[in-house]
C-alpha cells in the first residue's frame, strides 16, 4: 500500500510552529506519511529536502501584498503545479488566509480530488463573514482553535472541529522559574522586517520617555530571526540608544522576565497574555494597507485577547494613535499601578481558560487522520 502524501502550507513563523507540531503528531499516528509543501524551518526539518522554506516572504497589509505580488503569484502557481504533479491525499492549509484560501479555491476549481483541510481557521468572522458559505463549497474540513468559531462555520454546513489552541501546550513547555525584573520593559515589535521598521522606532522612543520618569528602567527586545535582530540593532543606534539587548528567539523568556511590555499586534499578544505580562498593543502599517482594512474589519478590537474578552483589556495603539507619548503613558500606568496590573492579569487568566486544555496539536492530527479515512 502506497504511503499517504500530505502537502502542507504555512506562510509565517507562527504557522511554521503550529504546522510542525501538527506534522509530528500526524507522523506519530501514521508513521509512513510523506510530507511535502512550503512553510518554515521547523516544518522543513520534519519534511526534509522536498519542502520549501518561504516564511520570510510573509507580509502584513494590502500595500505590502501589492509590492510583492509578482513573488506571491509565482509561488502560487509553483505550488499548484507541485500539487497537481504529486497528487497528494490531502492539502492542509495552516492559517495565512490571503494566500491559502485562494489556493484552496483554485485547487477545487481545477478539480483537485484530494482533501482540502484548513487548520488555524482564518478570521473571516472579523472582516467578511459572507465568505464562510463560499469556503464551505471548496473545503472539506475546518479545524478551529477558538471556541466561538465552530458554530459560525457549521452554520454554513462546513464540517468543523474545535481542537483548542496549540499554543497552550507549546508555551507550557517554555515556562521558567526566574522572577520578574521589576524594572524591565519588553519590546516585541513582531517577526517581519516591515513590522520592525514601522513599530520598533516608536517603541524605542516610548521606552526612552519611560526612562526619563524612572532612570532605573531598562529595556530588552527579542527578534525572531538574525536579519530581524540586525535591523533592530541598526534602528536602536539610529535612535541614539546604543546597544539595546536584543535576544534571538527568546520572546517567551522575555515575556516572563519583564514587568511590562509593548507588543506588536499578532500572535505575540496571545503569548504575552498566556505568560501574564501586562502590556500594550501596538499596530502600525502603511496607510495604503490600513485604510482598506479598517473599512473591512467587523470587530471592535484588533487584539485577540480583547476579542475573546469582549472588551478592551489590553490598551490598543493603532496607526495614528501609535505615538510614543501615548504609549509611554499607558505603559507607565501598568508599571506604576499595582491594582491596574492585577486587573489586567485577572482578565488575561480568564481569556486563556477559553483556549482549552493541552493536546490541541494531537487533536488536530486525529481530526486530519479521520478525514483521510473517509
Amino acid at each position: 500500500m502506497q504511503a499517504k502524501r500530505i502537502y502542507i502550507i504555512a506562510g509565517e513563523a507562527s504557522g511554521d510552529a503550529h504546522g510542525a507540531v501538527l506534522m509530528r503528531e500526524m507522523a506519530s499516528l501514521v508513521p509512513d506519511l510523506q510530507f511535502f509543501g512550503a512553510g518554515g524551518p521547523e516544518m522543513q526539518l520534519i519534511a526534509g529536502k522536498h519542502f520549501m522554506d518561504w516564511t520570510q516572504e510573509a507580509v502584513v497589509g494590502l500595500w505590502d501584498v501589492l509590492v510583492k505580488y509578482p513573488c506571491f503569484r509565482a509561488k502560487f502557481y509553483q505550488m499548484y503545479r507541485e500539487i497537481r504533479q504529486l497528487k497528494p491525499d490531502a492539502v492542509i492549509f495552516v492559517d495565512y488566509p490571503g494566500f491559502n484560501l485562494r489556493l484552496a479555491h483554485y485547487l477545487r476549481h481545477k478539480k483537485f480530488a484530494g482533501k482540502l483541510i484548513y487548520y488555524i481557521s482564518p478570521q473571516v468572522w472579523a472582516w467578511n463573514r459572507s465568505r464562510i458559505p463560499r469556503m464551505a463549497a471548496f473545503l472539506d474540513l475546518m479545524i478551529c482553535i477558538f471556541p466561538f468559531e465552530k458554530s459560525l462555520y457549521e452554520a454554513s454546513e462546513l464540517r468543523t472541529e474545535f481542537v483548542g489552541h496549540p499554543m497552550v501546550e507549546e508555551l507550557d513547555r517554555h515556562r521558567i522559574s526566574e522572577p520578574r525584573d521589576p524594572k524591565l520593559v519588553a519590546l516585541l515589535p513582531g517577526s517581519r522586517n516591515r513590522e520592525i521598521k514601522r513599530i520598533f522606532p516608536v517603541m524605542l522612543e516610548a521606552a526612552e520617555l519611560l526612562r526619563r520618569k524612572d532612570t532605573a528602567i531598562h529595556i530588552a527586545a527579542s527578534a525572531a530571526s538574525e536579519t530581524g535582530r540586525e535591523l533592530m540593532r541598526k534602528l536602536s543606534h539610529e535612535a541614539g540608544l546604543g546597544d539595546v539587548p536584543i535576544g534571538l528567539k527568546n520572546a517567551y523568556e522575555l515575556m516572563q522576565r519583564a514587568f511590562v511590555g509593548m507588543v506588536a499586534s499578532g500572535t505575540a499578544t496571545m503569548e504575552s497574555s498566556y505568560f501574564l505580562l501586562p502590556f500594550v498593543l501596538v499596530y502600525k502599517v502603511s496607510w495604503f494597507s490600513y485604510l482598506p482594512g479598517r473599512l473591512l474589519i467587523r470587530v471592535d478590537h484588533l487584539g485577540m485577547p480583547n476579542i475573546l474578552a469582549g472588551k478592551e483589556i489590553i490598551p490598543e495603539f493603532i496607526q495614528r494613535d501609535a505615538v510614543p507619548d501615548r504609549i509611554a503613558d499607558s505603559v507607565w500606568k501598568l508599571y506604576d499601578n499595582p491594582e491596574l496590573r492585577a486587573n489586567m492579569i485577572g482578565e488575561m487568566e480568564r481569556v486563556i481558560r477559553l483556549l482549552g486544555e493541552k493536546g490541541a496539536g494531537r487533536r488536530a492530527a486525529e481530526a486530519v487522520i479521520r478525514e483521510l479515512s473517509q
